[in-house]
C-alpha cells in the first residue's frame, strides 16, 4: 500500500528528522508507527544518519505491531527487522542477526544493557509508550539512562506522557536530554515545581502543583516535543460509555458486606496508608467481581451476580452479530468467564499471540478476553468490532484509556460502545468516579476508602 501522510504525519516525520532527541505524545490512534518507520527508512537509507535502531516496546507490541505496519506500507517493506523476544537464547540469536531495526519487550531492558555492557551498538532508541518509563527508580529507567550518552537519537511515544500527573514527565525528558530542562535530579524538580503535603510518620503521601509549574513545565520541554490529540487530527466515530448496574442478591449483598465489614474492622486505627488502601480496594474489588483469592491462593465464589448480568449482555450482543473485547482483572475472573462462555457455543480465545489479533480483525471471534495490561497498548483490534466490555475495572487511568482504544481507533467504522460492569454499593462506584476524575486518582482512592471505613465503623459503634 502506498503511503500518503496526513500534514500532521508529515510534521513527525520532519521533526525526528530533525531533532535528535524527541518525544512524541500523539494520541492514540494518529500513526506513531508508521511515522517512526518512514523516519527510520529516510535516516537509514536516504541520509545514512542512523545505523542500528532498537525499538523498545511493550511485549505485545513488540511480538507483531511493528512488523506488521512496516509490511504494510511499500516504502518500508525494505527495513529488516529482528525481534529479540522469548528465551535468552532466542533474544541472543537475534540480536546477532542482520537487520535495520531490532525489537524488544521493555521487560529485557535491564538485561540488554548488561549483555552489551560497554559495546552498547544502537545509535537510534525508539521508546514504544515511554510512559513506561516514567518511574526514576525502575531499574529499566536507570540501565536505558545509563546508556543515553551513548545514543545519538532517540525517540519517545506516547499518547498519555502524564498519567497520573506532571510528577511523571521527569524521567522521561531525562531520558532525552540528561536533566538539561528539568533538572538532573528528581528532588530538585519535585522541589522546584510541587508543593509538599501532609506527612504521616515522615512520609510525604501526596504532591500537589504549584501554582505555575505546568505552564513553566511545558514552555521548558516544547522545543522537544510534540504533542497532539486525535480529536484534533481525526474524524472517528462516538465512542459510547454505558455503565449497567449490578443488583447483588439478598445472599450476595450480605456476603460481601461482613466480609467488607470484617477486612475493614481488622484494620488499625492509626489512619490508612497507600499500601493498606491499595490492599482493601484489591480484595473488595474481587468481591465485587463474584470471588476471592484465599491465603492459599485457593479461589472463593462469593456470588455470580456479576457472571449472570455479563452473560445477558453478551446473549445480546451475540444476537445482533456483535463481537466483544472483554476486559478482565483477576485470573479468577478469566477463569470464570471461561467456564461461563463455554456453554454458549461462541467463539472464545483469550488474546495471547499475534494471530489472535488477526483471527480478532478478520472476525473469526466472538469474545476475545484480555488483560489491559497486556494488551492495552499499540494493537490493532479496530477491525474486529465495536463493543468493549469492562467485567473488571481497575484504577489506572492510563490502562483504562490506552486499552478502550484498541477499538476506537482510526479505522473504526462504528460507533464504539464501552460497557462497564458496576456492582451497586459496591468498591466498583468508587473505580467509576475515580476514572471520571482523570487525575489525582491514588488520592482519591485513599478518600473513598476512608468514607466507607468510616460508615462501616460508625454503623458498627452505633
Amino acid at each position: 500500500m502506498e503511503y500518503t501522510p496526513h500534514e500532521y504525519q508529515r510534521h513527525c516525520i520532519n521533526r525526528i528528522i530533525d531533532t535528535p532527541r524527541l518525544g512524541l505524545f500523539l494520541d492514540m490512534g494518529l500513526g506513531k508507527t508508521s511515522i517512526v518507520l518512514s523516519a527510520v527508512k529516510e535516516l537509514k537509507y536516504n541520509r545514512f544518519a542512523v545505523s542500528k535502531v532498537l525499538v523498545i516496546a511493550p511485549k505485545k507490541v513488540a511480538e507483531g505491531t511493528w512488523s506488521k505496519e512496516k509490511d504494510k506500507w511499500d516504502h518500508t517493506r525494505c527495513l529488516r527487522i529482528s525481534r529479540a523476544l522469548g528465551s535468552e537464547k532466542k533474544r541472543i540469536r537475534a540480536l546477532y542477526e542482520t537487520a535495520d531495526i531490532y525489537i524488544i519487550n521493555r521487560e529485557n531492558v535491564v538485561w540488554l544493557v548488561d549483555f552489551y555492557k560497554n559495546d552498547w551498538p544502537f545509535d537510534m532508541v525508539v521508546i514504544d509508550e515511554s510512559s513506561s518509563f516514567k518511574s526514576h527508580k525502575a531499574k529499566r529507567f536507570k540501565a536505558l539512562s545509563a546508556m543515553a550518552p551513548r545514543i545519538k537519537r532517540i525517540v519517545e511515544l506516547t499518547g498519555t506522557p502524564s498519567p497520573n500527573g506532571l510528577a511523571d514527565l521527569w524521567a522521561q525528558l531525562y531520558l532525552l536530554d540528561e536533566g538539561a530542562r528539568l533538572g538532573t535530579r528528581y528532588a530538585g524538580f519535585r522541589e522546584r515545581y510541587f508543593d509538599a503535603g501532609p506527612r504521616h510518620n515522615g512520609i510525604v503521601y501526596k504532591y500537589s502543583v504549584k501554582q505555575g509549574s505546568e505552564e513553566a513545565i511545558l514552555s521548558a520541554i516544547s522545543d522537544i516535543c510534540v504533542s497532539m490529540k486525535a480529536s484534533d487530527y481525526l474524524e472517528l466515530p462516538d465512542c459510547i460509555m454505558h455503565e449497567i448496574p449490578v443488583e447483588l442478591d439478598p445472599k450476595a449483598a450480605k456476603a460481601y458486606r461482613e466480609l467488607e465489614r470484617e477486612m475493614v474492622l481488622e484494620l488499625p486505627d492509626d489512619e490508612v496508608t497507600v499500601t493498606s488502601a491499595a490492599a482493601l480496594s484489591n480484595k473488595l474489588l474481587q468481591l465485587g467481581n463474584g470471588a476471592i483469592y484465599g491465603e492459599d491462593h485457593s479461589i472463593h465464589e462469593v456470588h455470580g451476580c456479576k457472571i449472570e448480568a455479563f452473560m445477558e449482555l453478551i446473549e445480546s450482543l451475540s444476537a445482533s452479530g456483535k463481537s466483544a473485547l472483554v476486559f478482565y482483572n483477576y485470573q479468577h475472573d478469566r477463569e470464570r468467564l471461561q467456564k461461563a462462555l463455554a456453554k454458549t457455543g461462541l467463539v472464545v480465545r483469550e488474546l495471547k499471540t499475534t494471530e489472535d489479533e488477526d483471527d480478532w480483525n478478520a472476525g473469526k471471534i466472538d469474545i476475545l478476553l484480555t488483560h489491559p495490561a497486556s494488551s492495552a497498548y499499540g494493537l490493532n483490534l479496530q477491525q474486529g468490532g465495536n463493543h468493549v466490555v469492562w467485567f473488571g475495572l481497575n484504577w489506572n487511568y492510563e490502562l483504562y484509556t490506552q486499552a478502550n482504544k484498541r477499538l476506537h481507533r482510526q479505522g473504526q467504522t462504528e460507533k464504539v460502545i464501552i460497557h462497564h460492569l458496576v456492582c451497586e454499593g459496591t468498591r466498583d462506584e468508587d473505580v467509576m468516579a475515580a476514572l471520571a476524575r482523570k487525575d489525582d486518582v491514588q488520592q482519591f482512592v485513599m478518600d473513598s476508602l476512608k468514607a466507607r471505613i468510616k460508615r462501616i465503623k460508625e454503623a458498627q459503634n452505633g
